[in-house]
């Protein structure tokens, strides 16, 4: 067991606030990682899948808002995000010492008692009203194209006025503390999420592969197309680790005859290739970005994007590279640069000890500090 999965409460009623609950990514570890600060705490979200939930968040008292009784809502949460303001203003917090937010979906608007401090945590202000509004607009269906300007024009004045309500922030990058600043006029403290660094390790010299590695989801956003073309170019061999089948399928189709799809792998394999890799390629703009932690955690260097949470936890010349543009080109002259580095063979230590300045402790360090700030 984890010397940090047992805390004492002392006494106080906690309630936990996440926008939906419908599967184990990185806003459900953070919420893992508050319900072992708070094993009593309750927590309230607007759907929840329990079926698809860790046993951490399973074992504490899981309350829905009303949009979990609307039609299908456990697949289509998304389309009543309009009603979840009202739905998050009808919960009745009394009797509660303490509240968490949990917001990158709709959380913090909850109406805490006066007396019961207001902490949000938040991944990100929903890019979908803010800085990428115009990127979901683009790609919508047409009905939804139509109706977004007159939704999220309201739902940003809830947005900026229920900032007001909550006590203090905790952003998870400094990318994300800066768009709280645009967006709500708040600031913020910068608490890195928690990542299982202890579940990763490096391999032993002759170990090493030679290959480089690409890996999560295969959303357009992350880039994918970036490194499947660079490396086509680079003709290096590129492991691809990621899904949904159909973003493999058309990816192969662009990509050259060294690059190697695995499809969704089991944590196993993906572990196995995070060891060995001659570094991660990390060409999208994440809010944090929790692979380059754990491939850092493995032992091996990253070659990023310099822009979003990356600049956080990679450190350039030591435990990797940025490259400053979004582009093939840019990618290109990255791993060139990369290969004359000697980074590849640097040995794991720089790498592993950055790593652990993201561990759970960490995080519970950090909210622990952000709640005192507020008087919690």
């Amino acid at each position: 067991m984890r010397d940090f999965e047992i805390d004492v409460q002392d006494g106080r009623r906690v309630a936990i606030i996440h926008y939906w609950l419908v599967g184990m990514r990185g806003g459900e570890k953070v919420i893992e990682a508050l319900c072992r600060m708070f094993p009593d705490a309750d927590i309230y979200t607007h759907v929840a899948d329990p079926a698809k939930l860790s046993a951490v968040l399973t074992k504490h008292r899981i309350v829905e808002t009303r949009i979990g009784r609307l039609p299908l809502a456990k697949k289509l949460y998304q389309k009543y995000l309009p009603l979840m303001p009202r739905a998050l203003e009808e919960i009745d917090l009394s009797g509660y010492d303490l509240v968490i937010s949990s917001e990158s979906g709709p959380a913090k608007g909850v109406i805490a008692p006066p007396d019961a401090p207001h902490l949000c945590y938040c991944h990100s202000p929903m890019r979908y009203l803010w800085d990428q509004y115009h990127v979901y607009r683009g790609g919508a269906g047409l009905m939804t194209r139509l109706m977004m300007p007159q939704l999220a024009h309201g739902l940003r004045h809830w947005d900026v006025s229920s900032a007001a309500r909550v006590d203090g922030f905790a952003a998870n990058s400094n990318f994300v503390a800066s768009r709280i600043r645009k967006y709500w006029r708040r600031d913020s403290d910068v608490v890195a999420p928690p990542v299982a660094v202890e579940d990763f390790a490096p391999v032993a010299e002759d170990e090493l592969g030679d290959f480089y590695l690409w890996c999560g989801e295969l959303a357009p956003y992350k880039r994918p197309d970036l490194a499947i073309e660079a490396f086509r170019r680079l003709d290096l061999p590129l492991v691809v680790i990621g899904g949904p089948d159909d973003a493999v399928n058309k990816l192969k189709a662009k990509a050259g005859p060294k690059t190697t799809f695995l499809g969704k792998a089991p944590f196993s394999v993906l572990k196995d290739h995070m060891a060995r890799c001659k570094a991660l390629v990390f060409p999208g703009e994440e809010d944090f970005g929790i692979v380059p932690v754990e491939v850092m955690a493995s032992g091996r260097p990253v070659i990023a994007y310099g822009r979003g949470g990356a600049l956080d936890s990679v450190v350039d010349g030591l435990t990797g590279l940025f490259f400053e543009e979004q582009s093939v080109d840019a990618l290109v002259d990255a791993v060139e640069r990369f290969e004359r580095s000697g980074l590849a063979d640097a040995g794991p230590h720089a790498c592993v000890t950055r790593a652990q300045d993201f561990s759970e402790v960490k995080f519970r360090a950090g909210i622990s500090a952000s709640l005192a700030r507020i008087g919690a």
